[in-house]
């Protein structure tokens, strides 16, 4: 594994004592554990993957980080605009401005707007943050010819495009920003070996640049080429006794 180049920062996530259950309010109220006692820190440039079996709960976790999981106790601290903000406890305002400027989220599925088209999707985050638009277009070329695809797509609204293309469209999106934090959830998923390799130059871009990352990746290689160290998520699960 890479070791962090800025060891000594301020941790830009802090998770304390986190805990998530899902609630079936259909079946009684039934109370499903996932987690709890949670303690995890990630430094600028350090990319932390969530490892352990499937079902574990490692993307609810980062789903809980993001905010579109409610936690059920304990926080979620993101370096914003230099300070702390507790995303369990942020209003949906505050989260918007984080998600915005300061924590970006690339998954293998991308959602769309009907009738936009993949260029203006993909720069929209500059746009959003005061980037001059030639500038943003220029780096929006740039990243969609890294990322092999096609010129004459990129006119299209991304909708009607195949797993892999959209995918590579969502990463672009994701990277065209140098957000300080990233969540990244099977990012080469639907990509070939090509595609990948271009992913992980970017992740390691990225890192040396002082991002902090947490990842989610069933593919060893990339895994081994872009992990720092790795949290095993399955030391927190929580059983149904302590959920009762």
């Amino acid at each position: 594994m890479q070791q962090s180049k800025h060891n000594g920062h301020a941790p830009s996530i802090r998770v304390t004592n986190l805990k998530k259950q899902f609630t079936l309010h259909n079946q009684g109220s039934i109370e499903i554990p996932v987690f709890e006692s949670l303690n995890l820190e990630v430094a600028p440039g350090e990319c932390v993957v969530f490892v352990g079996d499937s079902g574990i709960g490692k993307s609810t976790l980062m789903r809980t980080i993001y905010g579109n999981y409610l936690a059920s106790g304990g926080c979620v601290e993101v370096q914003h605009d230099g300070a702390y903000v507790d995303i369990t406890k942020a209003s949906p305002h505050m989260v918007a401005a984080v998600r915005r400027r300061s924590m970006g989220y690339v998954s293998q599925f991308l959602r769309v707007i009907p009738r936009i088209s993949t260029i203006d999707l993909v720069i929209e985050p500059l746009l959003g943050n005061g980037v001059d638009p030639e500038e943003a277009r220029s780096r929006a070329v740039s990243l969609l010819r890294s990322l092999r695809l096609p010129e004459a797509l990129w006119s299209l609204p991304p909708a009607t495009f195949s797993g892999g293309e959209q995918q590579r469209v969502n990463i672009a999106r994701s990277f065209i920003r140098e957000y300080p934090v990233l969540l990244l959830d099977e990012p080469t998923a639907s990509l070939d070996a090509t595609n990948r390799e271009t992913v992980v130059a970017l992740i390691k871009a990225a890192l040396d640049k002082g991002a902090a990352m947490i990842g989610i990746f069933h593919d060893q290689d990339v895994r081994d080429a872009v992990a720092t160290r790795h949290f095993d998520v399955s030391s927190f699960k929580m059983d149904m006794e302590s959920a009762a």
